[in-house]
């Protein structure tokens, strides 16, 4: 327990650098977008690329990845069967719903939470390869698909996991991982310089956007925004706990992985895909900082719990 409250004090004072930085002005969001993009476009893939290498991943996917799945099936079905049998939305609208109550922020809070108060990113692996291999092109092509229609470009689909660095930076360390090979230091020393950047970078960014990002607002439907809300923090945490633990018979700091993993809030590129598609952006923003502010407690709970 003492391991994970010095992990969570370690990431909320750098989280608070970045916000008192944006609030005496020093930064401003486009140091944000900066920080973000080099920290996407670099520093986490060369990170994933250096701890993957190093963790035993035949443990860390197994139960790992059976448990945050059923989490986001449960979480994610459960919207869409009231989303189309209650309120009616419309397909596109149902995507970014069921994204915002189960596809978590397992880039830039997961990688830090998991590095610091899990001890090891490697935990994160599972969830960012399902979300980034298997839920973000399905959820596009679903998106892709309302906005022609009902069409969709098979190619551009499955060819859109393999674009994203993280993806590859991921399957290039689980590749390494299972095959035993080792990077030589002339190339794994300027990786390791670059991952170090990861953590801070995501961090600080963080910050500033809690400062300067949108309020909270009003969505469509309260109902929609409480059911959103609910599924992610206590849903789809309490699925991965059941089926880890009942199920699967994880128990110790690997369950905890699991669970802190699953209770992560929801990822703010959700609300750039509603954004850009036009579809329920505010309900996914709004259940971004609703979450993103209850998973705190829900993460020390759950700490307290197992830890």
């Amino acid at each position: 327990m003492q391991g994970v409250l010095t992990g969570f004090t370690t990431i909320a004072v750098v989280i608070g650098v970045g916000a008192v930085l944006a609030h005496l002005r020093i930064v401003d969001l486009g140091a944000q977008h900066v920080l973000s993009r080099l920290a996407f476009f670099v520093a986490s893939p060369a990170l994933m690329v250096l701890t993957l290498s190093r963790a035993d991943v035949h443990q860390v996917l197994s139960a790992n990845l059976v448990a945050s799945v059923a989490g986001v099936l449960v979480a994610a079905g459960t919207y869409v069967l009231l989303a189309r049998l209650l309120w009616r939305r419309s397909l596109g609208d149902t995507t970014i719903g069921a994204l915002s109550a189960a596809y978590v922020n397992a880039g830039n809070l997961g990688i830090p939470v998991a590095s610091y108060v899990l001890g090891d990113a490697a935990f994160v692996a599972p969830t960012l390869l399902l979300q980034l291999l298997v839920l973000q092109p399905l959820a596009l092509g679903f998106l892709d698909a309302d906005a022609r229609g009902g069409r969709a470009r098979w190619s551009e689909l499955l060819s859109r996991p393999f674009r994203n660095p993280l993806t590859v930076g991921s399957l290039v360390g689980v590749g390494l991982s299972l095959t035993g090979w080792t990077l030589p230091r002339a190339v794994a020393a300027p990786l390791g310089l670059l991952g170090d950047m990861a953590v801070p970078a995501m961090l600080v960014a963080y910050g500033i956007a809690l400062r300067l990002g949108p309020g909270l607002g009003r969505a469509g439907s309260a109902a929609e925004l409480a059911t959103t809300s609910l599924l992610k923090l206590v849903a789809q945490p309490l699925v991965a706990w059941v089926v880890a633990s009942a199920v699967l018979g994880v128990h110790g700091h690997a369950l905890l992985a699991i669970v802190v993993t699953s209770a992560l809030p929801t990822a703010q590129n959700i609300f750039v895909h509603a954004t850009r598609y036009d579809r329920a952006p505010v309900l996914a923003r709004d259940t971004i900082l609703i979450t993103t502010v209850g998973a705190l407690p829900v993460i020390f709970l759950v700490a307290a719990l197992l830890g």
